[in-house]
């Protein structure tokens, strides 16, 4: 798990190395490891690196016997498959990043398709003049694109890019409006004017300076699992996910696992118990003293069913108030997804006692656990379109105009998703792995997690398990009222303790109860400037002084929104807790 970043100038020379500093200095967090880089000719390339496999010798760029150089962000895990697969090639490291350089020598452009894992890719191919980028076809792992007349730079982070100067801090409209209204953004452009990001499974192509190429490989497949008995399908089922699960544990570092109870975290827990002759590390986070269900004690029967060793970690009012500037911070490509908050928390904790965890994204879409699906599957005319309506819809709080559009984007994304073949459950599946996964949950999860320093691993999202998982007949997804049918017969055999037949329990965070003990908070937001260039001050004032839980979510919206522009657009570095940074002016 690394920082990544490059510059391919129009100019034909060589990128100025204080350039590549600043890209280098802001990625810092990604890679503490150690660093690198090369320039050749016009293509300049940065590293930085969290040592995971072959502790000493995997320091990159990576370069083969014909001077092309790698540079990666992830994992690949089947690596010691792709080794053997690659007789005859001669391999300077043991890294699971260098397979992938040797196969595009091979295959050129097409070298991903035998990849399984998490990564974002640059290769520089000095004997074709040409730079290729990839990223893997969930979109696990981020990379940013910025075109100018300069050229074409890349990273990992977009805020690398406005370090480096590359681009300007500044707000697209549309993309605030989804921001908002969705709390993530849709599609490739982000919120930056000028930055995009590679959508999930795309190859770039860069030549002189300039994108010539780009192709984007579908996640999901085609197809349907013929018709089968669930004795067959539970078969199916517990390969792949051993499989995954071994691939995924592949490490030379200590690893654990986030637990939260849940369906998909428990699946986790009982492989990894299944396949560690050691006890499983896994880490809870609580919420004492709030009327947000609290998830540990579940978890710790769970944990001590399989002889797990159990933290639990408590994320407090207090840690909402002092890290909140922190984490808005860290998300520069911005998710106000409130579970952002014990997902840093947890990955600080974990930090003391791992460099890798393995959590469940990925387990809902793939095997339709949330309930929205269920609305999408009904005939029409019952059938009811995701996220229709928007957090603010209805509360006369946003200017005149600054929700405009805010759906179209995503409603792009549903005529695309809804493609020949699918049932409707397969599209509502296709429309979340397309936006909500990378745009949200993933995007929250690499950064929360990389600020901390920790590599973070989504068994759920391995190629194989896709393929099995999304081909399902519905059936074997919603059953009786509840998703995850056929993971959750698995479960009910691996694991009974984690009563997996109970119905899905939502996770929330108490932010609306903590916001609402601060009423001076109120006047602090009506007086923030990015929330008066949104929001009216008297109607911010009310929306914060007539606190309801069916306002907690636009409280929430705003104050994310507010601290994450101070640091991302203002350029002011979080200084205290959320109070102290609202009153700098």
């Amino acid at each position: 798990m690394c920082g990544l970043a490059g510059i391919v100038t129009a100019n034909g020379q060589a990128p100025e190395p204080a350039l590549l500093d600043r890209l280098q200095a802001a990625l810092a967090h990604r890679g503490p490891d150690g660093s690198g880089r090369r320039i050749l000719g016009n293509v300049g390339l940065v590293q930085t690196r969290l040592s995971i496999i072959d502790l000493e010798g995997g320091r990159q760029p990576i370069i083969d016997g014909h001077g092309r150089a790698i540079v990666a962000n992830g994992e690949v895990y089947n690596y010691i498959e792709l080794r053997q697969g690659l007789a005859g090639q001669t391999f300077a490291t043991g890294s699971d990043c260098e397979p992938p350089l040797h196969l595009y020598g091979q295959d050129g452009e097409s070298f991903t398709d035998q990849l399984r894992g998490m990564y974002a890719i640059a290769i520089d191919d000095p004997t074709t003049g040409r730079v290729v980028l990839a990223r893997d076809p969930f979109g696990i792992k981020p990379l940013y694109l910025a075109e100018g007349p300069w050229g074409v730079a890349f990273a990992s982070e977009a805020q690398a890019l406005i370090a480096a100067g590359l681009v300007a801090p500044a707000v697209d409209s549309k993309a605030r409006a989804e921001l908002l209204q969705l709390q993530f953004t849709c599609g490739a452009d982000t919120i930056f004017p000028g930055i995009r990001r590679l959508a999930p499974g795309e190859r770039v192509v860069i030549e002189a300076g300039r994108v010539v190429s780009s192709h984007a490989a579908p996640c999901l497949p085609a197809g349907r699992i013929k018709p089968e008995g669930e004795a067959q399908l539970l078969d199916q089922l517990n390969r792949v996910l051993v499989e995954a699960v071994e691939l995924h544990q592949r490490s030379d570092v200590p690893y654990g696992m986030f637990l939260s109870g849940g369906i998909d975290s428990s699946v986790l827990l009982a492989l990894m118990s299944r396949l560690n002759p050691r006890p499983v590390l896994a880490f809870t986070a609580g919420f004492p003293g709030t009327a947000a269900r609290d998830e540990r004690e579940h978890a710790r029967l769970l944990a001590k069913a399989v002889g797990a060793t159990h933290v639990e970690v408590e994320f407090t009012e207090a840690d909402f108030w002092s890290l909140l500037p922190q984490v808005a911070a860290a998300m520069d490509d911005p998710a106000a997804d409130y579970a952002c908050l014990p997902t840093f928390k947890l990955a600080a904790e974990a930090r003391r006692h791992v460099k890798v965890i393995l959590s469940g994204e990925g387990g809902d879409e793939l095997f339709g656990g949330y309930g929205r699906y269920r609305g999408a599957m009904r005939p029409w005319p019952l059938t009811r379109p995701m996220r229709r309506k928007g957090t603010f819809d209805g509360l006369s709080i946003l200017r005149p105009g600054i929700a405009d559009g805010w759906r179209d984007r995503f409603a792009a994304c549903e005529r695309t998703m809804d493609t020949g073949g699918r049932s409707r459950l397969q599209v509502a599946q296709a429309i979340d792995c397309a936006d909500w996964l990378p745009n949200d949950l993933l995007i929250k999860a690499d950064r929360c997690l990389m600020a901390n320093a920790i590599e973070g691993r989504v068994p759920f999202l391995d190629r194989k398990v896709a393929e099995f998982a999304f081909a399902l007949p519905d059936r074997w997804k919603v059953e009786k009222g509840l998703g995850k049918w056929l993971l959750r017969r698995w479960l009910d055999r691996a694991l009974p303790e984690a009563k997996p037949f109970s119905p899905k329990r939502g996770f929330t965070v108490p932010v609306g109860e903590w916001m609402a003990a601060q009423p001076h908070l109120a006047e602090l937001m009506a007086s923030d400037p990015a929330t008066a260039e949104i929001a009216a001050p008297d109607a911010v004032r009310s929306l914060f002084t007539a606190a309801s839980p069916k306002t907690a979510m636009a409280r929430w919206t705003l104050l994310f929104h507010a601290l994450w522009h101070r640091r991302h657009i203002r350029g002011l570095v979080p200084q205290g807790g959320v109070m102290e940074c609202l009153a700098q002016r």
